[in-house]
């Protein structure tokens, strides 16, 4: 594991406020580097969930298309393309949260099969050079697991989390961080913590 970028200062600092996660060291920094190549290579990341995990997708969103820790000022080339507008533009690292389409969501639970509105998304909007981070606290839920294996079938790149044993996603997942909770508020806990890291160490990298 590579420890010698700034950004490893966002991931040591994880293991430092949360020792119950030290296990998961691998997986979390061979995510970030999934995501690092994702974006080099011009790719987006879709993010799917239920619940306060389909609120998290969001909040991830967030995170990534605007500053979150840091003042993403645009580079000399694009400050000159957008001129003034650029004074109210950010860099961003493109992320689409598929819980977010009320209207399309509905019309696809009424018209056509519920459990695979998170799957019609990445199979409408992903490309190989994407990433799906897949987010279940149980590892078992069916229109999360759908959107990973079409996923697969599209040669996109799964990341996984989840707590409890991991459920059918740890094994679908191309990584997957299993928390060491099993109540789901605490499972979302410690999900944050890590996608908070995540965004901090690409947010570094990139800017």
């Amino acid at each position: 594991m590579e420890d010698r970028r700034k950004e490893s200062i966002y991931f040591n600092l994880l293991f430092q406020r949360h020792p119950e996660l030290l296990p998961l060291q691998e997986k979390v920094w061979d995510s970030y580097e999934l995501l690092r190549e994702v974006y080099r290579s011009q790719g987006k990341l879709l993010i799917c969930g239920n619940g306060g995990s389909a609120a998290d997708a969001d909040h991830i969103v967030g995170e990534l298309m605007k500053g979150f820790l840091k003042k993403r000022e645009l580079p000399e080339e694009k400050t000159l393309l957008f001129g003034e507008l650029a004074r109210g533009l950010q860099g961003a690292l493109p992320a689409i949260a598929l819980t977010q389409h009320g209207a399309l969501s509905t019309a696809y639970m009424n018209d056509a099969e519920p459990s695979m509105i998170f799957a019609q998304q990445v199979y409408g909007y992903g490309k190989p050079e994407d990433a799906l981070l897949a987010i279940s606290t149980s590892g078992n839920s069916l229109n999360v697991n759908n959107a990973v294996k079409v996923a697969k079938k599209c040669g996109i790149r799964i990341i996984g989390m989840t707590g409890k044993d991991g459920g059918l996603l740890r094994r679908l997942a191309d990584i997957c961080i299993t928390v060491p909770e099993s109540e789901t508020a605490y499972v979302q806990e410690e999900h944050i913590a890590v996608y908070h890291t995540l965004c901090a160490m690409l947010e570094e990298y990139f800017f």
